[in-house]
């Protein structure tokens, strides 16, 4: 609770300029941010020591890291508005449904468009790119670009690393 409190008074209304000042807090908090990541004061990360962002990594406005079970993004990867990466869900099939933590491990290079969704457990390989409002809950292919609900394949992404 004194996380949410301390984001939202200190870091959700602040301009893209105090990048710095926000990697202070959610570190300050746990989060292991690499040199080169950017925050965006819109994005609402639910438990900062469960965190993980390589190198020049990026989550965006409206951005819910909700990770209740481990979330790491990997280099040059971009986490676009209002995606939901969703780190933990419930045993439907006990009277308690009691929490299940997974974790969410996104590779180099990937690209997770607007309003996305990524549950728990699942690995977005090196090179993704993840369609915009794609629901991701399965295992799935490096270099490839998916859409939909269920996220299907599109087709195989050609990435030019110079550019």
């Amino acid at each position: 609770m004194v996380w949410n409190i301390v984001w939202w008074l200190f870091a959700s209304w602040t301009p893209p300029q105090l990048n710095r000042w926000r990697r202070f807090l959610l570190s300050a908090f746990g989060a292991k941010l690499a040199r080169g990541t950017v925050v965006r004061g819109g994005a609402r990360v639910w438990y900062p020591p469960n965190l993980e962002m390589h190198e020049g990594s990026l989550l965006a406005d409206g951005v819910n890291c909700y990770n209740m079970g481990r979330i790491v993004i990997g280099e040059r990867s971009i986490v676009s508005q209002n995606a939901h990466l969703c780190g933990g869900t419930h045993d439907f099939t006990r009277a308690s449904r009691p929490l299940l933590t997974k974790p969410i491990v996104i590779g180099d290079d990937v690209w997770i468009a607007a309003e996305a969704f990524i549950g728990p457990g699942v690995t977005v390989p090196d090179g993704c790119v993840i369609g915009a409002r794609a629901v991701v809950s399965s295992r799935l292919e490096p270099w490839t670009v998916y859409a939909g609900n269920p996220a299907k394949p599109v087709k195989r992404r050609d990435f030019d690393p110079r550019s």
